[in-house]
This record gives structure tokens, C-alpha cells and sequence, in this order.
């Protein structure tokens, strides 16, 4: 089903090529919110140039480990001026479905993963993450989903002129600098919302899966700590 016709997504594809922003960063505030106010150790997935990696920092009571594939934007990340106060964080440029095996079973307070779990297979990625969480720990994904369904191709059409208003927003009075997110490998979702919800709730019962704007959906998931 195609909602936009061509010629209108290349004029949106040049629009936001002058008018870039993160959609990913967009949602960090969001996933703060979901986290207590401190915690111990924490795993971000797929970190980047780790700008979320420093924000879970502030507020943990250990330490922060940043994992990515990519090593040219771990060796970025690593480059960049750590935030203070706040507790350390390490970046290592492993795969995403290995690096949890730092540490052992329930070592991590928090798990956030951002726009990675499509590049992994679903049910396993998620299931490693739910062995690797604390007791009382929290999980937050910001994911990214196949468009399928009317509500899907709503949301997006919503989006559109939204993702216009913000671009325009976060540029306005400064050169645009390609945020490192959208240089980073990408891959279509090949997964539906709808099994999405399905595998997330095989996996880890009483989770809350929502769609949201800017072609993204959130889950998050505490552990119960018995």
C-alpha cells in the first residue's frame, strides 16, 4: 500500500537531506522518563556515538557499557568528551548478541536499545536481554516496525508533516550537521507491529508495546524481582 507518491518522497528525501535531524535522539528524554531516578550498572545496544550512553550515565551509581557493530562509530564515540559528573561508560565495538556476555546473567539495571532490535533476530535479541536484566530492572526499546496495517500508514502519513515541522525546527538559525545516526548501516523492518506485540509478549509478559510518531514504536518492560 503507497501512501506518497514518488516524486513527493525523493522532494521529502531532499528536504531532509538539508534539514537532517535524529529521529532516534528525538525519543531520549522519553526513555529517561521510563528509568528511576538512579540505578547501578547499565547496557545501551547499538549505542552510537553515544550520546544516550552519557545520558544513562548521570544517573547511575556504577557504570554505563555502549555497544555497537560498527567500530568507526564506537571509535567516535569514544573520541567524544565524556559528561560530568556521571558515572563511567565504556564503548566496545561488538555484536549486539555477544557483548551482553561481559557480564553475567541479571548484571545489568538497565537495557535500552535504539532502533537495533530489526537488525537482530526479534525473539532471541529479546530474550537475551530479559536473562541479562537485574531483578527490578527496566528495559526500554525504541524500535522500529514494517508498516502493514491502515492505523500503520495513518501514523505515517502524520508523521510526515510533522518530521517537515521538527527538521525545520531543530535547523532553524545554524548549519545542519548530519546527525551520526543517519550514517550509521541501515535495514528495512521486516517485522509487522502486530508481531512485534506478539513476540514481546511471549517474551516478556506484561510488557508495554505503543505505536508512535516518526515511524517508530517503544517497549518497555520491567523484570519482576521475584
Amino acid at each position: 500500500m503507497t501512501i506518497l507518491s514518488p516524486s513527493v518522497l525523493r522532494a521529502l528525501e531532499r528536504f531532509h537531506a538539508t534539514h537532517p535531524w535524529d529521529h532516534n535522539a528525538h525519543y531520549h528524554p522519553w526513555i529517561m522518563r521510563q528509568l528511576p531516578r538512579r540505578y547501578g550498572r547499565a547496557l545501551d545496544v547499538g549505542c552510537g556515538s553515544g550520546d544516550l550512553a552519557r545520558l544513562l550515565a548521570r544517573r547511575s551509581t556504577s557504570s554505563v557499557l555502549g555497544v555497537d557493530s560498527d567500530p568507526a562509530i564506537v571509535d567516535r564515540a569514544r573520541a567524544r568528551e565524556p559528561a560530568s559528573p556521571a558515572a563511567p561508560v565504556t564503548f566496545s565495538a561488538v555484536d549486539a548478541m555477544t557483548a551482553p556476555a561481559e557480564g553475567p546473567d541479571g548484571a545489568y539495571d538497565v537495557i535500552t536499545c535504539v532502533a537495533v532490535v530489526h537488525h537482530l533476530p526479534y525473539a532471541d535479541a529479546l530474550a537475551l536481554f530479559r536473562r541479562q536484566l537485574a531483578p527490578g530492572g527496566t528495559l526500554v526499546v525504541v524500535g522500529v516496525a514494517r508498516a502493514e496495517s491502515p492505523v500503520d500508514h495513518l501514523l505515517g502519513m502524520v508523521a510526515v508533516p510533522a518530521n517537515v515541522v521538527m527538521a525545520w525546527v531543530k535547523n532553524r538559525g545554524r548549519t545542519a550537521e548530519r546527525p551520526v545516526a543517519m550514517t550509521a548501516r541501515t535495514r528495512a523492518p521486516e517485522t509487522g507491529f502486530a508481531e512485534v506485540v506478539r513476540g514481546a509478549r511471549r517474551v516478556l509478559p506484561g510488557c508495554r508495546v505503543r505505536r508512535r510518531l516518526f515511524w517508530r514504536y517503544t517497549l518497555v518492560w520491567r523484570r519482576p524481582t521475584r
